[in-house]
């Protein structure tokens, strides 16, 4: 990996608040450029001027989207890639909890957010990665992968009518996240980008807005700030020592196993067969 993050471009989804936003803010210290994705360019505008106040150099961007809808997805990496900004690291922070809410496709909205959004918009910037001398990918994930047993494939199926979605479903989402990683390791081998997914610790960021006032509430008493949560974000983005692995999972700054159902890499592969399919099935003719 080049010496430091001075020039390196970071693309972080979700970044107008939490982890992302404070990963955002130590990446800019570090010298890197950044692009900012968010759906709401009014809850950005704060961040961006803040981090061009605080770190000039860091050129910062925004790139208007909405993960869950894959519409908007596709049309954030045209405008991207059309822009001829380069990209060194994709750090798919974007996530949500507790929802009760169908996406524009169909798709239940902790599944759209958390998985088949990312999966899009991380093959749709790949060419741009690629381009780098030092690509990265980072899915955020989270150690909520453990209580997750089996994964029940209707889920990344369109449907009709909204269901409540609970910790089960953020669990089985945060598996694809590091199953995805692992298995765009193995196809990404032999170039130059390398894959990362990682447990940020329980953090009180705005992922449990879905939650019930009172419970989210009580249970941010109990969780790091965003500035310990953002940690290991920023150490799988820029260390140099993880330029030579990949599709590994980390959590304090030190790689740790994983689940042995998020090593297996015949669920990987399935995984990722039945997301080409999901977004096949919805996508225009």
């Amino acid at each position: 990996m080049p010496s430091g993050v001075t020039s390196r471009t970071f693309l972080i989804t979700g970044a107008n608040s939490g982890i992302g936003k404070t990963a955002a803010e130590a990446l800019a210290a570090k010298g890197g450029k950044l692009v900012l994705a968010a759906r709401s360019s009014s809850k950005m505008q704060p961040v961006l001027e803040s981090i061009r106040q605080r770190f000039p150099s860091s050129e910062p961007q925004f790139l208007e989207i909405d993960v869950s809808d894959l519409q908007s997805v596709r049309s954030a990496a045209t405008r991207f890639l059309d822009g001829g900004t380069p990209l060194d690291v994709l750090i798919n922070n974007a996530g949500v909890a507790g929802t009760r809410e169908l996406s524009r496709q169909g798709f239940e909205l902790t599944y759209a957010t958390n998985h088949i959004g990312p999966f899009l918009l991380t093959n749709l910037l790949l060419p741009r990665l690629t381009e780098s001398v030092q690509g990265r990918i980072v899915n955020v994930s989270s150690e909520g992968h453990r209580a997750c047993k089996a994964l029940d494939w209707s889920k990344l199926e369109p449907r009709s009518v909204p269901v409540q979605q609970g910790f089960r479903d953020y669990a089985a989402t945060k598996l694809m996240n590091v199953l995805h990683a692992s298995e765009l390791a193995r196809r990404l081998s032999g170039t130059r980008v390398t894959t990362y997914s990682l447990h940020p610790g329980a953090v009180a960021t705005n992922v449990w807005r879905a939650l019930p006032g009172p419970l989210a509430w009580f249970m941010k008493l109990f969780m790091l700030n965003e500035v310990e949560g953002a940690r290991t974000t920023v150490y799988c983005a820029t260390d140099p020592g993880l330029a030579s692995v990949s599709g590994r999972y980390y959590e304090k700054e030190k790689e740790r196993w994983p689940t042995r159902l998020a090593q297996d890499p015949a669920l990987a592969a399935e995984l990722w067969r039945r997301t080409e399919a999901a977004i096949e099935s919805v996508s225009p003719r």
